[in-house]
């Protein structure tokens, strides 16, 4: 916001190129909006003309006031508490950018003022300004430890995401504490992502079974990861195709780890493997023969479709579930999953064809779940069925389980126009 207000001012500047103290002071007295607002964006305004338009009626006379570094810290501890979100997000960007520069001990009493500041500012209530300051000091080693704990148990991803993954604050034992107490979705994946993630981590990630967040770490080449614990991830792996090529680019593969995986990888996948530098003759000939048999495996099934008839029989039956629904999702069968969501969640047709239309991971989540259907389910519908967008894939957590609570399923349903009550 800043930097835009800035470029409207060049080029109708009303104070002169060197400002004295007078200049400012009737700059004040004039009252003169355009006026005030070139003045708090100068760096050579003197302190207290700075700290009187802190209190301006003028949002962005104010937000110009928080982003200028000539600002005095009691202004800037004045805006901390601004009304405007746009006047405290200034603040926090500016403040945050001084970190770097600022030593870790021995400050001076304005340093110390400044980081305590920015503590304050870190427990805004607007995410959007905690999560500017995650952005702006992720890597930075110099920020008081609790501050990086504080911002990394953050309940908005936003926020906790840039510090899991980058901060060089947060100890091993810190990381393995956050993976078994943290509930929000993609703060596992952040610390997956982390470079030079040490074997002790990976192993924590790894028991969470999170799809998303093994397959974060499978992909990070920096990760280490224990042999056992590889082949304990390649065990569960076989139904879990987000796996099967971070696992097959894994470079510390064994020979044994390499014919597991070719068993249920895809004959590209197969291929992969195949060309690797570390293989033996016997092993290369044996994945040859595998690629061979993956051609006939991999061609599509043709398997008749569910009719209407099957799919009410089967619920009248009580036989109608995740089996049945999961199969035809799998194999593109739209209008049997729409029958089957509707008779089991009692939600009309054409609401499901609504939320199967919007490609819309948590409405889809929310809505197998009022079916009384699996997560693992609700993951088939979404990639097979309406398609979603794979950074919008809401995945199961700890590999079954629904992701979210039921009051935000709930909302999605609401959402959508559906009753809520759950059947």
């Amino acid at each position: 916001m800043a930097f835009g207000l800035l470029s409207r001012l060049w080029g109708r500047r009303t104070l002169p190129e060197r400002l004295r103290y007078e200049d400012a002071r009737e700059a004040l007295e004039g009252h003169q909006r355009a006026t005030k607002r070139e003045l708090a964006a100068r760096a050579d305004a003197p302190p207290e003309t700075l700290y009187y338009l802190a209190c301006d009626d003028d949002l962005e006379v104010r937000s110009l006031v928080a982003a200028n570094p000539a600002s005095p810290i009691h202004a800037d501890e004045l805006l901390r508490t601004d009304s405007g979100v746009e006047v405290r997000e200034e603040l926090a960007r500016k403040i945050s950018r001084m970190m770097p520069d600022m030593p870790r001990s021995e400050r001076t009493a304005l340093q110390q003022r400044t980081v305590e500041l920015l503590e304050k500012i870190a427990e805004d209530e607007a995410p959007r300004v905690r999560a500017i300051v995650a952005r702006e000091v992720a890597r930075c080693p110099t920020i008081p430890k609790q501050l990086a704990t504080r911002l990394a148990r953050d309940v908005e991803i936003s926020v906790c995401g840039p510090i899991l993954q980058y901060s060089p604050l947060l100890s091993d034992e810190d990381l393995v504490e956050l993976i078994a107490t943290c509930r929000i979705q993609g703060a596992v994946d952040a610390i997956a992502r982390r470079e030079g993630l040490s074997a002790r981590v990976s192993d924590a990630v790894i028991a969470t079974l999170d799809i998303s967040a093994v397959a974060q770490l499978l992909t990070n080449p920096s990760a280490r990861i224990r042999e056992n614990s590889l082949e304990s991830v390649i065990a569960k792996a076989a139904g879990i195709e987000a796996w099967h090529q971070p696992l097959v680019m894994r470079t510390e593969l064994s020979l044994r780890a390499v014919r597991r995986i070719a068993t249920f990888v895809s004959r590209a996948l197969i291929d992969e493997l195949a060309h690797r530098n570390n293989l033996d003759e016997e092993t290369s000939i044996w994945l040859k023969a595998r690629a061979r048999d993956r051609i006939d495996a991999e061609k599509p099934a043709e398997r008749p479709a569910l009719d209407r008839n099957a799919v009410t029989e089967a619920f009248a039956r009580g036989d109608l579930g995740d089996e049945m629904v999961m199969d035809a999702a799998t194999t593109g069968q739209k209008t049997t999953v729409v029958l089957a969501l509707s008779l089991l969640s009692g939600v009309d047709r054409a609401r499901i064809e609504q939320v199967i239309e919007a490609e819309s991971g948590r409405g889809i989540a929310a809505l197998c779940w009022k079916a009384g259907l699996a997560m693992r389910t609700a993951l088939s519908i979404q990639t097979y069925i309406a398609h979603v967008p794979k950074n919008n894939l809401v995945l199961p957590r700890a590999g079954i389980d629904y992701p979210m609570e039921p009051s935000e399923m709930l909302w999605h349903l609401q959402y959508f126009g559906i009753d809520t009550e759950v059947n």
